[in-house]
């Protein structure tokens, strides 16, 4: 979601090492265009590290479009990050990272909390005072027990399929505690306590000293206990932010409205420029290009990219490339290897994928070197401290694969003919089924015969791909997947797709295919290790040992090519995202 190196490493474990906020090297406040301009002619790149076309109007409905649909409205149940972006229009976290260009992006500030957490018993505790006068959309004012209530939900994987660990792995909750629906009433106070109503302290079985970044993700959102509904929350989740829901159609579309109840003195993250948004869902990938360019579209709002017809038309007509914008993200596009399939029970079978693979048809698959990104040999992106560029399986001077290393390996896992075998991608996501079609074309060389298998963008992770017996009795051996770090050190991006205790059997895991005891040691080391430098080369040593169980096949390190709709304000990409900040938007008023 991210790109450069942007967020300091963070040091975890009994000892503690201060880190409140991810405060940046640049003062760029995306006031002007880094030369003193105004930045409101439109140019390739415009929106890229400063705004483009800066205004303070108000008014008008922004109108987003989707290929497929987000796993989840529901704060607890969401982990795309297009959707982390998204949802805070209508959701406040108790802190947030600064809406700005740049690395100005890149410090953690306070949002529904007045300060960042107060840490204390060596980093074991955090405190969050909640901002008084923050009122839902139905008037009532947020309280501490909301934020969590908000937060113990999030525990009941069940319900809630999707979203990170992260909260199930630090805090000192009771034994087989499986939130507030399955252990009503379980006394929870050693994992969080409310001694006011403005008052949240957390209490950790381990000291993390990155706990704000905890405290910015969505599943912080306030919860009213007695406004919730369970599984059906996502269908109206309660406002505590500029925007409501006015109408949510699964499947269909959804539209936020102002709401009235917000009050922009507690809040100097959000300008709620536009009266609203609206969302349409499931719609094709080139009738998004062509409304984009139409100007019935503003927005694409998975931050994907437009198709590679629509990327050939933009790049060839120099006006239609002043209205686009292509940065580097920290995001990894690359296909898992399960290993819980066979014959990916056996690592040569896994080996074989990775010299058979003509890395150049991956790269075009994606869009090309620059709507796509640059070949990847490794998983960690360069901008994650710790990145040291390795190949374990060359592909030759050409980048075409190494045929015979590949015959090598499948006469050494017993299928010197080769074996068939299905690759999952997303529906909604055309170059994703341009991978899985490339891959096709390279593994058939060596005897490897690849069935196609689309399914829903909404419910990869829950229910197919990361539903490991899914997986299995469908013979899901790789599955073209994708990752951006939830923050930009080697925890941040390491620590949901290698850790095998973070694959759930009820589904919505985003690691499919890394199961290897000896990466979760090596994660638990790293995050123990207080020395920067020494941790730094554990994340990369991490990145060695998932390479050589050869359990991930890197494709690139994502670049994407936006395109900015026709009369947006306040345009720019939100490094750590990696896509439009979606909070700053506006329109042109006539």
């Amino acid at each position: 979601m991210k790109r450069k190196r942007l967020i300091p490493a963070i040091a975890a474990g009994a000892a503690f090492v201060m880190v409140l906020s991810a405060c940046g090297g640049s003062s760029d406040d995306g006031n002007s265009d880094g030369n003193g301009g105004d930045n409101t002619t439109p140019a390739f790149n415009a929106g890229v590290g400063k705004v483009f076309n800066k205004s303070d109007a108000k008014g008008g409905i922004i109108k987003m479009a989707d290929n497929g649909e987000p796993d989840s409205l529901d704060p607890a149940d969401t982990y795309y990050g297009y959707m982390w972006d998204f949802a805070r229009l209508y959701g406040r976290s108790l802190v947030m990272f600064k809406p700005a260009p740049g690395k100005a992006s890149e410090e953690l500030v306070p949002d529904l909390a007045e300060d960042l957490g107060e840490a204390s018993d060596e980093g074991k505790t955090w405190t969050y005072k909640i901002r008084k006068g923050i009122k839902y959309e139905d008037g009532t004012e947020v309280k501490a027990a909301d934020v969590k209530y908000g937060v113990l939900r999030t525990l009941d994987r069940e319900a809630f399929p999707n979203g990170p660990e992260y909260f199930k792995q630090f805090l000192n909750l009771p034994e087989g505690y499986l939130g507030p629906y399955k252990s009503k009433g379980v006394d929870t106070s050693s994992a969080i306590e409310t001694p006011d109503d403005y008052t949240v302290v957390f209490h950790l079985k381990t000291a993390f000293a990155g706990f704000n970044y905890l405290a910015m993700l969505p599943q912080t959102f306030p919860v009213p206990e007695a406004k919730d509904t369970g599984v059906n929350y996502r269908d109206h989740v309660i406002s505590s932010g500029p925007y409501k829901f006015d109408k949510v159609e699964q499947g269909k579309q959804f539209t936020l409205v102002r709401n009235d109840q917000w009050d922009p003195k507690t809040d100097k993250n959000r300008p709620a420029l536009p009266d609203g948004f609206e969302v349409t869902l499931n719609l094709a990938q080139t009738e998004i290009d062509n409304q984009l360019m139409s100007g019935d579209l503003q927005v694409h709002i998975t931050g994907t990219g437009i198709g590679s017809a629509a990327q050939s038309q933009v790049l060839a007509d120099e006006t239609s490339k002043e209205s686009a914008d292509n940065p580097s993200i920290a995001r990894l596009w690359y296909t898992s290897i399960n290993s819980n399939v066979a014959p990916f029970d056996n690592k040569d079978c896994r080996i074989a994928i990775e010299y058979a693979t003509d890395r150049t048809s991956y790269q075009r698959a994606m869009g090309g070197e620059i709507a796509g990104g640059d070949i990847a040999t490794n998983l960690l992106p360069p901008a994650i401290p710790g990145y040291k560029k390795f190949d374990l399986y060359p592909a030759g001077p050409d980048n075409k694969g190494d045929i015979e290393k590949a015959k090598d390996h499948l006469k050494k896992c017993g299928k010197p003919d080769g074996f068939e075998m299905n690759i999952a991608y997303r529906n909604e996501r055309d170059a994703e089924k341009a991978v899985a079609e490339s891959l096709q074309q390279s593994l058939e060389r060596v005897g490897i015969k690849l069935t196609l298998k689309g399914y829903a963008q909404g419910d990869y992770f829950s229910q197919f791909v990361g539903l490991p017996s899914f997986a299995k009795s469908n013979g899901l051996g790789l599955v073209v997947n994708g990752w951006g770090a939830d923050w930009n050190d080697g925890f941040g991006y390491l620590s949901q797709i290698v850790d095998s205790r973070v694959i759930r059997e009820t589904g919505g895991s985003s690691n499919v295919s890394v199961r290897d005891p000896k990466v979760d040691q090596m994660l638990d080391d790293a995050i123990a290790e207080l020395d920067n430098g020494k941790r730094e080369k554990l994340w990369s040593d991490i990145d060695r040992q998932v390479m050589d169980d050869a359990f991930i096949l890197p494709g690139v390190v994502a670049k994407v090519l936006l395109y900015r709709g026709q009369g947006l304000t306040n345009v720019y990409v939100n490094d750590q995202f990696g896509y439009y900040d979606y909070v700053s938007l506006g329109l042109e008023q006539k």
